[in-house]
């Protein structure tokens, strides 16, 4: 192994480490949630460093740098609200601001502490839980709206369990919606550069992103498909509203790990889920 800059695939997720990047079968990463969890809490401080344009009250939706306030994809009464994979919660603080009810959920306990933090400064609170996706502390029909962005999805092999536990947790007819890596983007080199979109891996392939350590496994990011996607929505018993590929906005400039302007007119780095628990 040599110490290397690791292309993490999550946004930003760069760091000097001694690893060995590779795809590996996903049966073959370990306790993927304590992976998430153990590397997000490591991580948590340095990321949200570097990545300033999150800022401390902002609902964004992915790399591209579109808001809730542009896509408006949840309700414009979303009830009682759950963010999943909050990481620092600036999403969850955006809402409340708004005068939202809103509790917020995450694996690390280090991303929690940070938006405990971020609570404080902007004298904004909710509560915050410490939470897998699939094993939620809360009641059948607990919220009226469920969302993520860009959380807790990517960390877990398998959709399905995540999915019924998100319905579980929603009251009839409510809305869970997500964003996440677009399922295309897991062909291609790590790179925001044009010039670098050559398939490289098959799409679809049963692998996971991971880097290591001499302790063994680091992290992990579980690429799903497009039919991984649908088929876990319908199974899980939800009806599918809409499904989003947004383009890269002329007005950003920003380069944010394999997203940029450069990569973004080419194919959509994002895509975003809103589904539905049938009402009856």
């Amino acid at each position: 192994m040599a110490t290397t800059r690791s292309p993490a695939r999550y946004p930003g997720a760069w760091e000097t480490i001694t690893m060995e990047p590779a795809f590996k079968p996903s049966a073959d990463v370990p306790d993927p949630q304590s992976v998430a969890e153990k590397w997000w809490s490591a991580n948590a401080e340095q990321y949200l460093a570097e990545h300033p344009s999150l800022g401390d009250v902002r609902f964004q939706w992915g790399p591209e740098g579109w808001t809730e306030e542009d896509l408006q994809i949840l309700p414009a009464a979303p009830g009682r609200i759950l963010e999943v994979g909050a990481g620092a919660a600036q999403c969850s603080r955006w809402l409340a601001s708004k005068g939202h009810n809103i509790t917020a959920s995450d694996i690390s306990k280090g991303m929690l502490s940070a938006a405990e933090l971020l609570n404080e400064k902007t004298g904004i609170a909710f509560p915050l839980i410490h939470s897998s996706i699939d094993a939620m502390p809360f009641g059948d029909s607990s919220f009226d709206t469920v969302f993520t962005s860009f959380g807790a999805l990517s960390f877990i092999p398998d959709l399905g369990p995540a999915f019924a536990e998100v319905f579980r947790v929603l009251s009839p007819g409510g809305l869970w919606a997500y964003s996440v890596t677009h399922p295309f983007s897991w062909v291609f080199p790590d790179s925001p550069y044009a010039d670098d979109l050559k398939v490289i891996r098959p799409y679809g392939k049963r692998e996971a992103y991971v880097e290591s350590d001499r302790a063994g496994t680091s992290y992990a990011e579980f690429p799903h498909t497009l039919s991984d996607h649908i088929n876990g929505l319908v199974r899980a018993g939800f009806a599918i509203d809409d499904i989003l590929e947004p383009a890269w906005p002329v007005a950003n400039a920003e380069t944010w790990g394999a997203w940029g302007p450069d990569r973004g007119a080419m194919l959509p780095g994002t895509l975003i889920v809103s589904a539905r628990r049938p009402a009856s």
